[in-house]
């Protein structure tokens, strides 16, 4: 019998592995077989730090080859842990990417949509094949193979830290580690800051801090230069008014508004949401809803940055998430599916047809442009017009129940 059901349990793992090969296979190879110039251009980025690091160059100077001529933005941690990429030929650095790409993927969705898996254990490994290939279509999903970018992964390490029952880390580091790979994982100290995990935000703030204060003992010349120079310059991310720019100050930016006027629009929109937001991401993780704090976070992050490009709105995934629950709901369901199918279809790019073609009013023509920026606004209305049933519990951090069992008196039982 245990024999029969090992056998059963691989066949599942194998299904659910032939459905992502299958599914997203070709959207995987068309980004890796398109024109050289245009591949995981991103993941060139990296690897070009990398390779400055090696051979002693400005890490924020450097650009990469034409026609792109990218410069590297993240922190100095990042390209520090970029330097092993260096070392591996270009055309193995791209297969094995998108192959982590994978990996973070499912990662993500085991634990954003645990709550319906667990309704199925015995399918869960086919149903998290079915998901993950799904949540792999998507504009900003499909983005991370197109660029070879590291949102994927930066969302893992974050919804890891945060909905991981147990873990073998100090719960916090992961979420410092992402902060210091990329400033605006750190909502997510915040996030353990508004639902009464003090000593997990500070384990966060430590070891954000301690890598990059280790990367500053490393690379001085290059962490002063971003610290002091390349981090207040956004232009080097690019141009923010472009429509792939799809935060808040991106769509104030599309508006043609004075400089001045945008800017205290986006600060004040900016603090309406992070308020908004994280009073319902604080009532919803206190309900036991973690996965829809984590999406509300996630939403949080992504507006209220002064730069969001579209793969950055990767936290769709635990969004969806979050919407589908126990998968019982079927309004749920049918929410879900409608934001699946909204960012699947490229519809800012319609807004930049009907501008260029003079189809329509122009306030019509924005406001499409805008449309994936929008949607997340919208799915922050829809998270923070959600009501808990019943009393909300009071939620302690995993580090505080621990202390607190050790003052309990232990009580044997006898009986029932």
């Amino acid at each position: 019998m245990a024999e029969r059901r090992t056998k059963r349990e691989i066949a599942m793992v194998v299904a659910g592995l032939a459905i992502v090969v299958a599914a997203v296979g070709p959207l995987a190879l068309q980004w890796l077989t398109n024109a050289p110039d245009q591949r995981m251009v991103d993941l060139d980025v990296y690897r070009s730090g990398g390779q400055a690091v090696l051979r002693g160059a400005p890490v924020y100077d450097f650009m990469t080859q034409p026609p792109q001529l990218l410069p590297f933005t993240y922190p100095p941690f990042a390209v520090l842990i970029a330097v092993p990429l260096a070392f591996v030929p270009w055309s193995v650095a791209q297969w094995l990417w998108a192959a982590l790409i994978l990996l973070a993927l499912t990662i993500t969705v085991r634990y954003a949509f645990r709550p319906l898996l667990a309704r199925f254990p015995g399918w869960a490994p086919v149903l998290t094949g079915i998901i993950v290939a799904l949540c792999a279509y998507p504009m900003p999903l499909r983005d991370q193979f197109r660029f070879g970018q590291v949102d994927v992964f930066l969302m893992a390490m974050c919804v890891a830290d945060c909905a991981a029952p147990r873990t073998r880390w100090p719960r916090g580091l992961l979420v410092g580690l992402a902060t210091a790979i990329k400033l605006v994982p750190g909502v997510f100290i915040v996030y353990f800051l508004v639902t009464g995990r003090r000593r997990e935000a500070v384990t966060a703030v430590v070891g954000a801090a301690v890598v990059s204060l280790g990367t500053f003992l490393i690379l001085p010349a290059d962490s002063a230069d971003y610290w002091f120079r390349a981090l207040f310059d956004s232009e080097r991310l690019g141009s923010n008014t472009a429509t792939t720019n799809q935060s808040i100050r991106g769509m104030l930016l599309r508006a043609y508004l004075p400089d001045s006027v945008a800017s205290a629009l986006w600060l004040l929109c900016a603090a309406v949401i992070a308020y908004v937001g994280f009073r319902a991401a604080r009532r919803t993780a206190l309900r036991g809803d973690e996965i829809g704090g984590i999406a509300i976070t996630g939403l949080v992050g992504v507006l209220v940055s002064p730069v969001s490009w579209i793969h950055h709105f990767a936290w769709l995934v635990v969004v969806l998430g979050a919407l589908v629950g126990t998968g019982r709901d079927w309004r749920a369901l049918a929410l879900a599916a409608g934001a699946w199918l909204f960012y699947v279809l490229t519809i800012p790019w319609w807004g930049i047809d009907l501008l260029a073609y003079h189809t329509g009013p122009r306030p019509i023509g924005r406001i499409v442009q805008d449309a994936y920026g929008l949607g997340a606004l919208g799915l922050l209305f829809v998270f923070h017009r959600r009501r808990s049933v019943g009393k909300i519990p009071e939620r302690e951090s995993e580090s505080d129940r621990v202390d607190a069992s050790r003052d309990e008196p232990r009580v044997g039982t006898l009986g029932p």
